[in-house]
């Protein structure tokens, strides 16, 4: 993706990723060597979230763990009696909104070497990150605007807009039906927004088609539009969603 940004953005790139790398503390896990491939291929994919933002280089964010591939996470369950189940579950990363992301080293690289593919870890978990910085995590990051009347009607058009999109996702993951967005995003509204994501960074022709009111939104609120450095579409699936 890289290469196919204009000299402009290339150096602005260049720019937070030196900033990240000067302000965020990588740790190997599970066996994993922190090497300067490792370090910058997060970082450049990172930072692609942060072009012609008016931002800090993720506030919040102080540690990026990695592990060589997906790893075991416990994890706990609420039940309806309000009893508490502990377990195991596998996972390719996380985001936590204490600062801290966790990735599986394999899939950053596919994530930077398999584009139109919809999924990219690490822009997933930092699109994460993004949404922390207001304190909730609920699909919904800090937008701007030059007033507060401005920044008020961003945020109804944002709910609106994306409200809908997730119904919609959610309503073609019961149905079984082929969507462009992952129906991983159909379990809550932070997913979805990190999905949504994604599939604006990697499948952006599609998204647009397909969902031209969520491109919209992407686009004003990531300054960018991918359309204008992505490859031609390499399939013209019959999606329905």
């Amino acid at each position: 993706m890289y290469s196919r940004l204009p000299p402009a953005d290339r150096r602005e790139l260049e720019g937070h990723i030196h900033v990240f790398l000067a302000e965020k503390r990588f740790e190997g896990c599970g066996g994993q060597e922190i090497t300067d491939e490792v370090r910058v291929l997060i970082a450049a994919q990172a930072c692609l979230l942060l072009l012609h933002r008016d931002t800090d280089c993720y506030p919040l964010l102080h540690s990026i763990l990695v592990y060589p591939s997906s790893y075991i996470a416990k994890t706990w369950y609420w039940e309806k009696d309000g009893t508490i189940t502990e377990g195991e579950q596998a996972r390719g990363g996380e985001s936590w909104p204490h600062g801290t992301v966790v990735l599986a080293w394999d899939g950053a690289i596919a994530g930077a070497v398999e584009l139109n593919k919809s999924r990219n870890l690490v822009i997933h978990e930092f699109a994460h990150q993004l949404d922390h910085e207001d304190g909730i995590t609920d699909g919904a990051p800090l937008l701007s605007g030059s007033n507060l009347w401005q920044i008020h009607h961003r945020y109804q058009t944002w709910a609106k807009v994306l409200s809908a999109e997730f119904h919609q996702l959610r309503r073609a993951a019961e149905d079984g039906r082929e969507t462009v967005l992952d129906t991983y995003g159909a379990q809550n509204p932070a997913e979805f927004f990190a999905v949504a994501t994604e599939c604006f960074f990697e499948k952006p022709a599609q998204l647009k088609e397909r969902h031209p009111a969520l491109y919209a939104e992407l686009k004003e609120f990531y300054r960018q539009d991918p359309l204008l450095y992505a490859p031609a579409s390499p399939e013209k699936n019959e999606i329905s969603t």
